[in-house]
């Protein structure tokens, strides 16, 4: 089918009647698609959907999901014209049947379409399901779209869980949503499921050129290009802004610097002109190419947002220069300066560079002058670039002595460190710590200088101090806090939830572990055991005995002070002035001598009842 014939059948004749009657109609509504043709960039998801008709192997439900303007509205009715065309059941719907031309008008009785957004309640779902016992009216099957179907309730869901595994014959459910992750996994389970993806930006593209084509218009190829990008994988964004550009346009041509003035790209171009300023280390030169860019009234936010993206840019074409600078639709300016300064760049300094504009990022969007916290996070990312990295002091400490003076750094309190301490003007200083071998750092502390940078070097006997051993636990306890202080969360939270200590000496742990503890458990703590102490640790296994875990001696416990509480008179004077309130929490005392019950005062706002027992402060709801 060629590009006129496939855009010509996009519009309908409610469109057509419409138009005739003065009505303008939006271009995203206007070449909406109309078959599977129509659809760009899901080949996946027409192929799929084409067999299935084809061979009749029909689901009873579709999950569509993806971004925003991709076509999952659009598919949704395409599928219910396929279904219920006189010719079908088939890929290729007529379009002109009184059945096709009922659903493109949104109008045909056997095909219900319910936003979710705005029918979240069980009752609507209650509705439906009451409707799907009838047969369809005059079509071959009853067709409902939910579109937002994330926006369900909890009780709506369940209540169509049993329709929608066994829904009558002549009844189909189609599912539109964004949010995928929202919707119940059981629902998920009944449906067959489609991820939509994002347009690529040539298919968009491609797509404005020939709808600008067909509205008597001529779009550049740059102009296309930027409103693709513009789209971002979305066909209905990219379309309204071209239907934007349009209006905008004169004498028949849409250009890209009409484009580029339309969205404000003339400041992302300015962008690249201050990044290349700050990383070839001219903080002054970008201040003033910042001054220009606020002058013609971009935004703070939008600007270092450019800036991250282009220093993105910079690291893909570090790594993959073809990948990242074959794409046809790549700005001149931003080709040029990812050819230029990408290969002079290393992985640490764009890496600095992307973690200064991010965290500088949420500083600008919470600052109350937002230029002015955007100027110190340029300064900033100016001085930055003129800073060697660790790696670069390390082999020049190596290639030449120290140079005496700058200023005195503190010396740090291990043997054989170097600490490196940056002095910038409007930064956070740092610290860098390095091991040097002995030979070269000699004789009393001396202060090598760079820059802003100063490194102070104290003598040392060792590239690395040794590790201290930590005592053998006596207890599981002492193990289970071992462990926790070694920073093994995982094995301590498996030691504490799943495991019976049956016996424990130094060098000995026997174990009873449950079902849900990890199979490699106690080869781990062995290891680690053994590692820490020094000393050759055995764990071994039982299948019988064993003290209660650790988490259900501290469960036991919490019950029994529960119990304790709920013994005492003023617990129970508050529960009966109170009706209906529970002992939420029973915390420990902070200290041994808590007030007794008569000096204690009134209930706290919070809730709060302070005992002179040793079961701590109670919490009422």
């Amino acid at each position: 089918m060629s590009d006129e014939a496939t855009l010509s059948l996009s519009l309908g004749l409610d469109d057509a009647a419409t138009e005739s009657a003065g009505a303008y109609r939006v271009l995203a509504r206007k070449y909406r698609p109309s078959s599977f043709e129509d659809i760009i960039g899901q080949d996946v998801l027409v192929r799929t959907l084409s067999n299935a008709l084809e061979s009749g192997r029909l689901a009873q439900a579709w999950m569509l999901t993806g971004v925003r303007g991709v076509g999952k509205t659009t598919t949704a009715r395409i599928i219910a014209k396929a279904l219920n065309c006189v010719q079908g059941p088939t890929p290729h719907p007529c379009g002109v049947c009184e059945t096709c031309i009922a659903i493109a008008a949104d109008r045909h009785v056997d095909v219900i379409e319910m936003d979710a957004a705005s029918n979240t309640g069980v009752e609507n779902v209650r509705t439906v399901i009451e409707g799907a016992r009838y047969a369809p009216v005059s079509a071959r099957f009853k067709i409902y779209i939910i579109d937002e179907v994330h926006m369900l309730s909890r009780q709506a869901f369940n209540a169509l869980l049993k329709t929608l595994e066994e829904p009558p014959p002549h009844v189909k459910f189609v599912f539109a949503t964004t949010e995928i992750r929202k919707v119940p996994v059981t629902v998920l389970s009944r449906c067959q499921r489609f991820d939509l993806r994002r347009i690529t930006t040539a298919e968009l593209a491609d797509l404005l050129t020939r709808i600008a084509t067909k509205e008597g218009m001529t779009l550049e190829e740059d102009a296309a290009a930027l409103l693709a990008r513009a789209g971002d994988g979305s066909a209905r964004d990219a379309i309204s802004l071209l239907d934007q550009s349009i209006v905008r346009a004169e004498s028949g041509s849409v250009t890209a610097d009409a484009v580029r003035n339309m969205l404000g790209i003339n400041a992302r171009d300015g962008a690249a002109l201050l990044l290349d300023c700050l990383l070839t280390a001219k903080p002054a030169e970008a201040l003033e190419q910042a001054a220009d860019l606020r002058q013609s009234g971009a935004d703070a936010v939008t600007v270092l947002q450019d800036l991250a993206g282009l220093v993105h840019l910079l690291t893909r074409a570090r790594l993959a220069p073809q990948q990242a600078l074959s794409d046809p639709l790549l700005p001149q300016a931003e080709r040029e300066l990812a050819q230029r300064l990408a290969p002079g760049l290393s992985l640490a300094e764009l890496t600095r560079a992307w973690q200064i504009l991010l965290k500088g990022l949420g500083e600008v969007q919470s600052a109350p002058d937002s230029w002015a916290a955007a100027e110190m996070v340029l300064v900033r990312l100016g001085y930055a670039a003129s800073l060697p990295t660790p790696a670069e002091l390390i082999r020049e400490l190596r290639r030449e002595p120290p140079s005496l003076g700058g200023p005195t750094l503190p010396a740090s309190t291990g043997g054989g460190r170097v600490v490196a301490g940056t002095s910038i003007s409007g930064n956070e200083g740092g610290a860098i710590a390095l091991s040097l071998p002995s030979h070269r750092a000699q004789g009393t502390q001396t202060v090598a200088t760079r820059g802003n940078l100063a490194l102070a070097i104290t003598p040392s006997q060792s590239a690395s101090p040794e590790i201290a051993l930590a005592p053998c636990p006596v207890t599981f306890e002492d193990l289970v806090v071992l462990f926790e202080q070694r920073r093994e969360p995982v094995l301590r939270a498996q030691l504490y939830k799943h495991a019976h200590k049956v016996h424990i000496e130094p060098g000995r742990l026997e174990l009873r572990l449950e079902a849900d503890a990890a199979p490699d458990l106690s080869s781990r703590v062995a290891r680690c055991l053994t590692q820490w102490t020094g000393q050759r640790w055995v764990v071994s296994l039982a299948s019988s005995g064993g003290d209660p875990t650790l988490a259900e001696q501290e469960e036991a416990q919490t019950q029994r002070l529960r119990e304790r509480a709920l013994a005492t008179p003023i617990v129970q004077e508050v529960m009966a002035q109170f009706p209906g309130a529970t002992l939420a929490a029973v915390r420990p005392a902070p200290t041994p001598t808590a007030p007794s019950f008569e000096e204690s005062g009134p209930l706290t706002n919070d809730g709060m009842v302070e005992t002179d027992m040793d079961l701590g402060s109670f919490l009422f709801d």
